[in-house]
């Protein structure tokens, strides 16, 4: 049976903030990943499926099960580190769904103790996080997975590299993956805790211009008439932007960042009250980020600005059922007043 087109990401109507923060997260997978704030019916879960199409090819050793890069020794599994050569495939990234029930040996991987004691061998079976590294790990309704869960990944994805020990038997594989979770709000919220974790958020409602609702209709029953036909009439669109996303990926590495920014992300952070350093370095990488998206390699004023709108909402220090409040205004005043250029 033949599987239905995903809807093409560029054929999204509105939803700028959502989209720019998923495709930063292409270009540089340091960023620390997205959460997706919104209301039911708002293209959450479209928007990330759609990246599949939009995702440029990369290198990796074939038949991996961790799809290893084959140029950094690293960030290879143990296998392939042991390898002279290695032989190549080219593949997009994949988007990794990872289920609300899931449990934790489902995530982490399943060690064989029994064959570990009788023969000395270590036999791992692959989780989800294995399937994940050098990919996207998209979780649907992350607020209802179970916070253990949570905490096992996102330490997965800060430190690169996924550890099962059980019964004193131990195996690592890397993990490097970039997080994208989406959630209603109404159904509840990420402790705090968790929510600095990711390095963007974007918050989403649906369209109230009556223009753009009727094009968002439109669109998705053209769709749902002819999928195949509909993402060939967007296909142009769609490699536009993936040569794009390929063309800033190699533009990143390029871009410069004065000490004056570096200052400015500094006193924002802490004209706002915000705990670590954790925003601080956010805004600096995604402002760069940016940067290279727009084929630029200095950083500028609307770079700074999109960065203080995706890295600090959910930063802001607050008290106990106090609701998170930024005054955006504020922030891009000051960054004016720099005049970063």
């Amino acid at each position: 049976m033949k599987q239905k087109a995903y809807f093409p990401f560029t054929a999204i109507v509105g939803q700028e903030k959502m989209k720019r923060a998923l495709i930063l997260n292409l270009i540089n997978p340091a960023l620390g990943g997205v959460l997706i704030k919104g209301e039911k019916g708002t293209a959450k879960s479209t928007a990330v499926r759609a990246l599949t199409q939009v995702m440029p090819e990369r290198r990796e050793v074939r038949d991996c099960q961790f799809s290893c890069d084959p140029d950094d020794k690293s960030c290879q599994c143990d296998d392939c580190r042991e390898k002279e050569e290695h032989e190549i495939v080219m593949r997009r990234m994949r988007v990794v769904d990872l289920p609300v029930s899931a449990t934790e040996d489902r995530v982490v991987g399943t060690l064989d103790i029994e064959k570990a004691l009788t023969t000395g061998e270590k036999h791992f079976e692959p989780g989800i996080l294995a399937e994940a590294n050098r990919n996207i790990l998209y979780i649907d309704e992350i607020n209802l997975l179970d916070d253990h869960v949570v905490d096992v990944i996102l330490d997965s994805a800060a430190m690169g590299v996924n550890n099962v020990e059980r019964e004193g038997v131990s195996f690592s594989h890397p993990a490097r993956f970039v997080l994208v979770g989406t959630m209603n709000p109404e159904e509840g919220d990420l402790r705090p805790q968790l929510l600095d974790r990711f390095g963007l958020v974007a918050d989403i409602r649906g369209e109230t211009d009556i223009e753009m609702r009727t094009e968002v209709v439109k669109r998705c029953l053209e769709y749902e008439s002819d999928p195949d036909k509909f993402l060939e009439k967007w296909q142009p669109e769609q490699d536009k932007l993936c040569r794009r996303i390929s063309k800033a990926h190699e533009l990143l590495g390029k871009v410069t960042c004065s000490d004056d920014i570096l200052r400015l992300a500094a006193e924002i952070s802490v004209s706002l009250g915000v705990d670590g350093h954790r925003a601080d370095i956010a805004m600096i990488k995604t402002a760069m980020t940016n940067a290279a998206y727009e084929g630029r390699i200095s950083v500028v004023n609307d770079d700074m600005k999109l960065a203080a709108e995706l890295v600090l909402p959910h930063r802001m220090r607050r008290k106990p059922f106090e609701e998170q409040r930024l005054d955006i205004d504020s922030v891009f005043e000051m960054i004016e007043s720099r005049d970063v250029t």
